[in-house]
């Protein structure tokens, strides 16, 4: 039987060695035009020694792999990334996908079928291009598909962005996982849209589900067939702590451990936030705050090693063993 594998930033990995994963994350996020011309703080020399003490501190509270979910658009560098995760010991997937919630990136807005240039559609073409061939000459291949909608829902550019994701996925195997915005049930359309495109269900994770306290959403999201991504772990400010631990006890509780995936949607560096801003508004917001606070958190709620163990490791590694086209 052949071993599976999926890639990584170093390298094919097997799928039974992810161990625990965090499968909604990000390395760096960093405006491509602010690095150019040096608005922001971000210096090679400093920067990235921290990112891979950053990630070593991770492995260290436990963690065996994060999924890296920074798309085209949102100043995505694989080959840095491979360089902050050399020597830590940390499995890093990257993702492919194109970070836009209203308008396309003008350089793919304007090729493709009935625009000026013309031509096959460049959405899909890139996405297929990184899963088998690699990203940017790096020989790093795209382990997932990462698209999304947010308050403006379905615009005819986000359209067409995951109408090219589900093809992409459909002609590669590897899992689609997305942004929501879980307070105008975003999740729905993106079902009813993949679903649409003969996409199998079961393997897209909706994410950002954490945000949400609709039980009667998030069941019906994973009667679907779905996972969802109870991904902001650390974001208190959008919902306390205690709310998104009881909404996972509760949906445990009712047997859908099955489907949930952990995570906290944190950044090793961001040039959003100023890092006193950050440790002001976001003070939990880092890669080790599921496995040094929210796991026992949840043990306390009554949620068991079995269940834990399903979400943080069978789920993930079910999400990515099924990666074949169809």
């Amino acid at each position: 039987m052949t071993t599976r594998t999926v890639a990584t930033v170093s390298g094919e990995v097997r799928i039974d060695a992810l161990g625990l994963t965090l499968m909604h994350e990000h390395v760096v996020l960093l405006d491509a035009e602010v690095e150019v011309n040096r608005l922001g703080r971000w210096r090679d020399e400093v920067e990235i020694p921290a990112a891979t003490a950053s990630l070593i501190a991770t492995r260290v509270a436990g963690v065996d792999t994060i999924v890296d979910l920074t798309a085209f658009g949102m100043g995505r560098n694989v080959e840095r990334v491979r360089r902050i995760a050399e020597g830590t010991g940390m499995n890093v997937v990257v993702a492919t996908g194109i970070y836009a919630f209203e308008r396309l990136p003008r350089f793919f807005a304007a090729r493709g079928p009935q625009t000026v240039n013309g031509g096959p559609d460049p959405v899909e073409a890139f996405l297929v291009r990184e899963i088998l061939e690699g990203i940017a000459g790096t020989g790093i291949r795209a382990g997932i598909i990462k698209c999304g909608t947010d308050v403006a829902g379905l615009t005819p550019d986000v359209t067409h962005m995951l109408r090219a994701a589900a093809r992409a996925h459909r002609r590669t195997g590897v899992p689609i996982s997305t942004h929501t915005d879980a307070a105008s049930f975003g999740g729905r359309d993106q079902q009813a849209l993949f679903r649409a495109e003969g996409v199998d269900l079961s393997r897209v994770v909706i994410g950002h589900c954490g945000d949400s306290t609709d039980l009667a959403y998030l069941t019906e999201l994973m009667d679907a067939g779905s996972y969802i991504g109870m991904d902001r772990f650390g974001y208190d400010a959008r919902l306390a702590p205690e709310r998104r631990l009881e909404v996972v006890a509760e949906l445990v509780r009712r047997g859908y451990a099955g489907r949930m995936l952990l995570s906290h949607d944190a950044p090793c560096y961001s040039d959003t936030l100023e890092p006193d801003t950050r440790k002001r508004l976001w003070p939990n917001c880092s890669h080790t705050y599921i496995p040094t606070v929210v796991l026992p958190a949840l043990r306390g709620l009554g949620v068991g090693d079995d269940d834990i163990d399903r979400m943080t490791v069978r789920n993930p590694r079910d999400v990515f063993s099924r990666n074949e086209p169809y």
